[in-house]
């Protein structure tokens, strides 16, 4: 059978959902700890790498995909991530033991992280969305229902994804996937209760962002764009054309090419923040006064060691001495 059979024959499937589907997949349910690749993984050419955050909601998506595929025959290896770091080691791991394809189900986090375990290695990475704002599978119009998702795995047509790698003044540098932002957004996302994610979704954000902006210093950040150095309020480096969820950020952005659109809120304090997001769900935050978007290979932030970043919706420490494109694009399946 062709991949575009199998694909067919995958979209057509009416499957039992149960939780019992997971006995037609290999499992692991513990906790990771990075054992030799031979004896951790047989080859499988799937392998699935789930973060458990997604909460049972979303689990039961997964559960239905898996019941999907394993009907049609596709064999695959469903490895649970533990910890910061699992989801990059395990992926890494898999692809080195032959591994044809490695499944990222979770949200844009989990995916960055099984991206960074994938750069240069040549395995294609997929996507099962289980997060709350999914940017990137809405970047790509990916599939969402179990039955669609399941057929474009079976698929693999793919489509270049170039990811960015912001590099801080110590430690290691971290690949996004989607966006990396400086300022008022970082705050909340490292503020940001999961428990209060998990009950109000992306409306947690809002929420967040309310309590933190009396308190919120706005003074300016510096920003260095291909050498030419700015200041702004905020600052979002970004891959993608989408920010938190569908919502239109950069027209211009190409995640496939190398580069970055840099949008620059120019314009600070609480009144001029809750200017710019009631903007964006109208979708004009593109064409606010005080918003700025420049395209740059190059972004760096001179002196901001104290301000905090977030990579992708999830924490990243403080903001980067350095932002370029990582070594090379990854294989992204679309369908």
């Amino acid at each position: 059978m062709t991949r575009a059979e199998m694909a067919v024959s995958v979209q057509s499937h009416r499957p039992v959902m149960r939780p019992s589907s997971l006995r037609h997949a290999r499992v692991r349910w513990e906790r990771f700890t990075p054992p030799p690749c031979t004896e951790s993984y047989h080859s499988h050419a799937m392998v699935i790498v789930f973060n458990p955050a997604a909460g049972n909601r979303r689990v039961y998506r997964l559960w239905r995909v898996l019941d999907i595929l394993a009907a049609n025959g596709i064999r695959c290896e469903v490895l649970r991530t533990g910890g910061a770091g699992d989801a990059r080691a395990l992926a890494a791991a898999a692809a080195a033991a032959g591994a044809e394809l490695v499944v990222a189900a979770g949200g844009d986090g989990t995916i960055a992280e099984v991206a960074s375990g994938l750069i240069e290695t040549g395995v294609p990475l997929g996507v099962i969305p289980l997060g709350t704002a999914n940017v990137l599978a809405r970047e790509y119009a990916l599939p969402f229902a179990p039955r669609a998702v399941a057929a474009a795995l079976a698929f693999g047509r793919t489509r270049p994804l170039w990811p960015g790698l912001a590099t801080p003044s110590e430690g290691p540098a971290r690949l996004f996937v989607q966006m990396l932002g400086v300022g008022l957004d970082a705050a909340v996302v490292h503020a940001i209760r999961p428990r209060l994610k998990r009950l109000l979704g992306r409306g947690a954000y809002v929420v967040e962002t309310l309590l933190r902006l009396p308190g919120y210093d706005f003074s300016p950040i510096r920003v260095r764009l291909d050498g030419v150095e700015t200041e702004a309020a905020s600052v979002i480096v970004t891959k993608g054309r989408l920010y938190g969820g569908p919502y239109l950020l950069a027209p211009e952005a190409r995640p496939e090419e190398p580069g970055f659109s840099v949008v620059l809120f120019e314009h600070a304090g609480p009144r001029a923040a809750l200017c710019y997001g009631a903007a964006l769900p109208l979708g004009r935050l593109a064409r606010m006064p005080g918003v700025r978007r420049v395209r740059a290979a190059r972004v760096e932030f001179p002196g901001n060691r104290a301000r905090p970043a977030q990579s992708d919706g999830d924490p990243a420490g403080m903001a980067p001495r350095l932002v370029t494109d990582a070594a090379a694009p990854l294989a992204l399946v679309v369908g």
